[in-house]
């Protein structure tokens, strides 16, 4: 087992729950200083994931101390292009979570975001859903990208899409919100397809969640049944990739990725190309000069672990054993 860092980073945690930001919530908790979630439309409408980002801290006991700032109900210029087909209507799939009895706060997104970037020093912001809310913050404070350490994003792909044969969901659905990002000058990590696509779970993940008997493995577990459904009919296979968790971990466990850096454009025209990261991989002087760490490599088996654990028992629980061979 990776445990993790005596020293934990501290992440805002940008997100659209979401079956997977679910999980990496659940990771933000176990393995970060989560300061504060900030909720975007993507998978589902502002509303809902706003709603699902509350219940799910809620179950995960951490209600009390991790706010949630609602931000853009839309991107800033594309259609709204949501993904209920994957996470139903509601976001969290078959997962049926009480009502959250604490609200969302007043104070919105790009406010939250820009006023922690003062306030904290060395803040990570992890962006897994749309890049709305970052892009919003960047263009009403530009210096926001000096102050942050990083910005790590679960977006793009290199070699291919799932929205479209070369665009991923999140950067596909506010294509303009990306380039301001990856235009920025801050410290960008991409966790794209390439990488997420290695870190997988389906029935047997799904078997252990629900054997820890907690709220929260139980949540798990059937995040994971609906989601192995569906790509069983979607893929012809029962294990999906775990997109979003790989962005924290990334950040709360950085060894086990490795990055390169690259010239990364986002293209904003074109019926076949809106949307599509385009990522240099030239070298010597026909290359572009970097603009983001590219995730290449994963420890995935650990990865896989890790989410396991943050997902499996509530916070403060003595961590599991580990579940690698």
């Amino acid at each position: 087992m990776t445990a993790a860092p005596r020293t934990r980073p501290p992440v805002l945690l940008d997100c659209d729950p979401g079956i997977d930001d679910a999980f990496a919530i659940l990771c933000a908790l176990r393995y970060t200083h989560l300061l504060a979630v900030t909720t975007v439309s993507g998978n589902v409408g502002l509303e809902a994931v706003t709603r699902n980002a509350l219940a799910v801290l809620e179950l995960a006991g951490a209600d009390d101390r991790v706010p949630v700032h609602p931000g853009a109900d839309g991107p800033l210029l594309a259609e709204r292009n949501h993904a209920a087909h994957v996470h139903g209507e509601g976001g969290l799939g078959a997962a049926d979570l009480p009502s959250p009895r604490r609200a969302q706060q007043p104070e919105p997104a790009v406010e939250a975001i820009l006023r922690l970037s003062h306030e904290v020093d060395g803040l990570t912001l992890v962006a897994v859903g749309p890049l709305t809310n970052v892009a919003l913050a960047l263009r009403t404070d530009p210096a926001l990208a000096d102050r942050l350490a990083g910005i790590v994003l679960m977006g793009g792909a290199a070699d291919g899409g799932n929205v479209t044969p070369v665009a991923e969901f999140n950067v596909h659905a506010d294509p303009e919100a990306a380039a301001v990002v990856f235009g920025s000058g801050a410290r960008v990590t991409m966790v794209g397809l390439e990488l997420t696509h290695q870190v997988r779970c389906g029935p047997a993940e799904a078997a252990l969640l629900r054997a820890a008997a907690t709220p929260t493995g139980d949540l798990g577990a059937t995040l994971l049944e609906g989601y192995s459904r569906w790509h069983l009919e979607d893929h012809g296979t029962p294990d999906g990739a775990m997109h979003d968790p790989c962005a924290v971990l990334a950040v709360s466990h950085p060894h086990l990725f490795g990055a390169v850096p690259r010239h990364v454009v986002v293209e904003l025209a074109g019926t076949h190309t809106r949307g599509m990261t385009v990522v240099d991989r030239r070298t010597g002087s026909g290359g572009g000069a970097p603009n983001a760490a590219v995730t290449e490599t994963v420890d995935a088996e650990a990865v896989v672990a890790l989410l396991l654990e943050a997902t499996a028992r509530p916070l403060g629980d003595p961590p599991l054993p580990s579940t690698a061979s």
